[in-house]
């Protein structure tokens, strides 16, 4: 590794196994080999009897001391947008945050402001639909959400629902601007390519409008004649200057100056795999953007499976750690060598003078070569805090 040496942890989310996977769980763990002495797992069952929530996905820490997370569904696998209370220093179940039927009809992502009042989360879609793939249909059915939820901090209450309409199907990733005096963020929503600015209003509420739209691509030899690019996540580097997101289908990464909040314009791009490889299957007969198919991405001899999905970036906003999982049926869907292979995690050098994003060609976590067999890597931490779970009050 060049540079900096910095300690990047691999979490779990759902699952982690590629061919049998296992229910669920939440899992803490202390990875320094050195000062590694406490292990703790929450079981599906506890989830399940004490909220009667299931799939958990996002944590972040309360000023109270507490692990807030949030969950996709019931233990049915219908949606249930709920959250679970950890107690921070034993990882005992403590109950819902939410009061009693307040849960939002999905769950995905969350953020809080407490200058504010506020926290906001997300919709993804039902773990039954999940969990076999992506089907059109299904949205159509109403199985996937296009909503932001607006609580009330100090009630845990929801007051307020966004609704996105069409473009703003599967809001997933949401982010309020570091500055804790902001009130304002965005949310990168996956089906239509699509990132919203949210606000609140001088009247006290809050409003949301798109503010970027990829361009699908007209395509032969995919599962749809058009092909989105499928934002899967965006943070915000921690001067509140820059906006980054992955494009899990068209498979690139871009980066935005957010200096004018309402009007980014985008100022670096990098492609890591994706399903437009001009060597693949998949052949694009109309771009908006590209002039031809961007080529496969080898590093250290590897051909880079999957495409960019989970981010993370350093604290000085230099160095941007990317992995190319997405969700095990949807990577075996869209991604079968990934299955295979496992994925990998990848670093790209960051401009933070004019903006640029440059592959480092010897930067390469092969999670292929685990001891188990391939596992499919999903979030990135700084143990330390990091631009996607750090709150400032």
């Amino acid at each position: 590794m060049n540079g900096p040496r910095e300690k990047i942890v691999y979490l779990p989310c759902i699952y982690r196994n590629t061919e049998n996977r296992k229910p669920d769980y939440l899992a803490t763990v202390d990875v320094d080999p050195k000062s590694a002495t406490y292990c703790k797992t929450v079981e599906p069952v506890e989830m399940f009897w004490k909220c009667g929530l299931a799939n958990p996905h996002t944590s972040h820490c309360l000023g109270s001391g507490q692990i807030m997370i949030s969950t996709l569904g019931d233990p049915l696998g219908n949606g249930k947008g709920g959250f679970v209370l950890l107690d921070g220093e034993t990882f005992e179940i403590t109950g819902n945050w939410e009061l009693p039927g307040e849960a939002a009809p999905f769950g995905y992502d969350f953020w809080y402001q407490p200058r504010h009042n506020v926290m906001m989360s997300t919709e993804w879609g039902a773990p039954k639909v999940l969990a076999n793939g992506f089907n059109p249909a299904d949205v159509k059915a109403g199985h996937y959400g296009q909503r932001i939820h607006v609580w009330d901090w100090t009630t845990h209450k929801c007051v307020q629902t966004l609704d996105l309409g069409e473009e703003g199907a599967i809001p997933l990733e949401i982010r309020f601007l570091h500055d804790p005096a902001a009130a304002e963020g965005y949310v990168g929503c996956a089906l239509q390519g699509t990132v919203f600015h949210f606000s609140k209003t001088l009247k006290g509420d809050w409003t949301a409008e798109r503010i970027i739209k990829v361009p699908t691509k007209k395509v032969v030899g995919w599962i749809l004649p058009e092909m989105p690019s499928l934002i899967t996540d965006i943070l915000i580097s921690l001067d509140d200057r820059f906006l980054y997101f992955s494009n899990w289908l068209h498979g690139d990464i871009r980066q935005y100056d957010i200096t004018d909040k309402r009007n980014p314009h985008m100022v670096g791009q990098v492609f890591l795999g994706g399903s437009i490889q001009n060597d693949g299957p998949v052949k694009v007969l109309e771009d908006k953007e590209l002039n031809r198919q961007p080529s496969p991405r080898i590093v250290k001899g590897k051909r880079i499976p999957g495409s960019p999905q989970m981010l993370q970036l350093s604290l000085d906003g230099k160095r941007l750690y990317v992995t190319t999982s997405l969700y095990s049926a949807w990577d075996k869907q869209f991604y079968p060598e990934l299955i295979k292979q496992g994925s990998v995690m990848l670093q790209i050098d960051v401009d933070t003078t004019k903006g640029g994003l440059k592959v480092n060609e010897n930067f390469l976590v092969d999670f292929g070569e685990e001891p188990e067999g391939p596992a499919l890597a999903h979030e990135v931490r700084y143990p330390g805090g990091d631009c996607t779970s750090d709150i400032w009050l």
